[in-house]
């Protein structure tokens, strides 16, 4: 015992084996954190799926992390107790996130790089694995990690425990801080063999290596541990009182047998009083938490319809590029920022103002602020609307020309009824929608040509580049038809010289382009680039580009090599403009709603609950995580909303409703103190004790023997 005392004060009064816990989670939680931040933007530019699947995917994935914790909780007190647990699952953990890294490995189905799909199938088959493999492990040992923590200390060691929660909170919260700060910046490099790419390989395959690094840490240190057996899982033993109470009141129904003050007491022939009482309690709030789950619907969508919000804004703070996926971290900022001063001032001034703020009150307005920012990310996304191209719709496209030539052009559109435009040399007409029958007439003075546009595709952009001479040129080119994605700026070039010239941007090779002709596009990022064109015959010349922003597509003409290189800028789709500073409000008021409606609840839950089922309301608390998910995937599917805004203005709605009836439900709730409950039945006990004592006849002079049972 000496030996093993000396184990477990090794470090600070603290046993050892704790500091292996808390490093095991500070990394298995950067792995999870890590992996989710990129997770939505991984699905829209990866797998090339559409914002509403890549939402239904990310909440699904996030709702099924919140239901394994009841599978984890069962596994681990029911059978192999809580290490043998952690260490299982962990490797079902590290083997997902390790299948995950290599689903994104672009060049895995033969360097193909055109994502057909038969090569997009194979990503999408491993990516859905990983991820069911991950919701595992990570929900698994969701609820075995912290009590695992708590039985590493002795009973005389109350404070140790209490600091070790908050080292414990302190690790969780850091490691998702950094993890959504660093996989961003991982993911936005440019990673491949065949072809490169944003590197998702090494956005997933870092939280991978943290992932296998937790479960090294936490086997390193077996030795340490005090490893409690399984005792029998209280989950398991409330779900079999409650349905044992179900079953004998239904096949009673029909007998003539009393009504019982609560449906619980149904389960008196089986169960004792004592933990149906505790039951009764645990209902009680299992009951308040009905509600809970709209606030859990809004607040993971920072993951994801916030996410992808942010792509189309401009992410340039000066010093910094923010990444979309890395404005995650304002949460987890605000959190440390928030947490003590509510704790230190705010709820202190309240109750110095003899305001009676009590927890479900907190709760109330945590879920009615979660509300409100939902309310300013929908004026948020009516601001980035304003600044969106407007693209054709069905029997539509959109037509814009470029004139190369001496002179100025005269274009005759000619749908019902016709337009005319006339355009200066080397400068571009703004796009004309055209509905069907649609042709064009282009003219110099004296010389025309009229082209019918029947043959091209609805819903698509067209320039045509336009040049004089004995005949005129046109020459057709399919325009992007969408806002370049993840902050990109779509680039491409006109040839408006007599010869053959060779382009070079930054980095970029496009090639050769002849005269009257256009380079494919090429994605450039945020800053300006040297342009530099070789003409066919050897002249070279060079020029610095504007700056390029977030978001933009422009065509450049080149009007001339010599002796320095001129060039023109068409702006086909305009930058963000829209700052990604303007979710911080958002994000502040999620967050302060998280502080006072989730530590609140937690705490709530906790102080109304016996001391033997904290461990059922921690497993109704992540049910809800799981159930908001759930709704998040519901109204999603169902709204059909084509606005983003209102879909926004749809969950905010919703979940005032909410909170109008959860502000009900709560005002009608009476507190209760389950110790002093518990106390009571103690003495009942007690009293019970002492009466069957003096009927069997034993004597006060005899030892007392019912002072000693006590």
């Amino acid at each position: 015992m000496g030996r093993g005392e000396k184990k477990q004060l090794g470090c600070f009064g603290y046993p050892l084996s704790i500091f292996f816990i808390v490093i095991n989670e500070f990394c298995e939680r950067f792995s999870y954190y890590g992996m989710r931040a990129v997770l939505v933007l991984y699905f829209k530019y990866f797998l090339q799926w559409d914002d509403n699947l890549a939402t239904v995917i990310y909440h699904t994935f996030v709702a099924i992390c919140y239901l394994t914790p009841i599978l984890g909780a069962i596994i681990a007190d029911s059978w192999l107790g809580k290490f043998k647990t952690i260490v299982y699952l962990s490797i079902v953990y590290a083997v997902g996130q390790v299948v995950m890294a290599v689903s994104a490995i672009h060049d895995l189905t033969d360097g193909n790089k055109d994502g057909t799909p038969d090569t997009i199938e194979v990503h999408v088959a491993l990516s859905i694995i990983g991820l069911l493999l991950i919701a595992l492990g990570t929900g698994g040992i969701k609820p075995c990690v912290a009590a695992f923590g708590g039985d590493q200390f002795d009973e005389s060691q109350d404070k140790q425990r209490s600091q070790f929660f908050s080292i414990f909170y302190l690790s969780i919260n850091a490691g998702s801080l950094l993890s959504t700060i660093i996989t961003p910046i991982l993911r936005g490099q440019e990673c491949g063999i065949h072809s490169q790419q944003k590197c998702y390989p090494l956005a997933f395959g870092v939280p991978a290596a943290l992932m296998v690094v937790a479960l090294v840490i936490f086997i390193v240190g077996s030795s340490m541990y005090k490893k409690v057996s399984p005792q029998g899982n209280i989950i398991v033993k409330v779900s079999k009182c409650i349905g044992f109470a179900i079953s004998n009141r239904y096949r009673n129904r029909s007998k003539s047998i009393p009504k019982r003050e609560h449906w619980m007491d149904w389960a008196k022939e089986k169960y004792e009083e004592r933990l149906i009482a505790q039951i009764k309690m645990v209902l009680k709030v299992l009951f308040l938490y009905i509600p809970l789950p709209m606030f859990w619907a809004l607040f993971d969508q920072q993951g994801s319809r916030w996410t992808l919000q942010a792509t189309t804004m401009d992410g340039n703070f000066g010093a910094i590029q923010i990444q979309p996926d890395q404005m995650q971290t304002v949460n987890p900022i605000l959190i440390i920022v928030l947490v003590p001063i509510f704790d230190a001032v705010l709820y202190p001034l309240i109750k110095k103002c003899k305001l009676n703020f009590t927890p479900l009150k907190r709760m109330t307005v945590g879920m009615f602020l979660a509300a409100i920012s939902f309310v300013a990310a929908a004026l948020v996304q009516i601001e980035i609307d304003k600044t969106l191209p407007t693209f054709p719709s069905n029997n539509q496209i959109q037509l814009r020309v470029i004139n190369i030539g001496t002179q100025p052009l005269n274009i005759d559109y000619m749908p019902n009824p016709p337009s005319s435009v006339s355009i200066l040399r080397f400068q571009a007409s703004e796009y004309e929608i055209l509905e069907q029958p649609r042709s064009v007439n282009f003219s110099y003075g004296n010389i025309s040509n009229t082209l019918n546009l029947e043959p091209l595709v609805d819903r698509t952009r067209y320039t045509y580049i336009v040049k004089d001479g004995q005949n005129i040129q046109a020459n057709m080119f399919e325009d992007i038809s969408n806002k370049p994605e993840q902050g990109s700026n779509a680039i491409r070039f006109v040839n408006g010289l007599e010869e053959a010239i060779n382009i070079t941007l930054g980095a970029a090779f496009l090639g050769d382009v002849m005269p009257v002709q256009m380079s494919n596009y090429t994605m450039q990022n945020l800053g300006t680039k040297q342009i530099e064109v070789i003409t066919a015959s050897g002249k070279t010349c060079k020029a610095e580009s504007m700056k390029f922003g977030f978001g933009s597509s422009y065509t450049i003409i080149v009007k001339q090599c010599v002796p320095e290189l001129q060039v023109d800028y068409v702006e086909d789709i305009k930058a963000n403009t829209v700052h990604m500073a303007l979710q911080i409000p958002q994000y502040f008021l999620i967050t302060a709603g998280e502080v006072v409606f989730s530590v609140t609840g937690l705490e709530f839950s906790y102080s109304q609950a016996p001391s033997n089922m904290k461990s059922v309301l921690q497993a109704g608390w992540l049910l809800t995580v799981a159930v908001g998910n759930i709704i998040v995937l519901i109204v999603a599917g169902a709204s059909h909303i084509s606005q983003q805004w209102a879909e926004y203005v749809l969950f905010a709605a919703l979940l005032v409703a909410v909170c109008v009836i959860f502000a009900v439900m709560a005002y009608f709730y009476t507190y209760v103190d389950p110790a002093e409950i518990e106390a009571q039945f103690d003495e009942d006990e007690k009293k019970k004790n002492a009466k069957e004592i003096e009927a069997m006849g034993v004597q006060d002079g005899d030892g007392p023997y019912s002072q000693t049972k006590m």
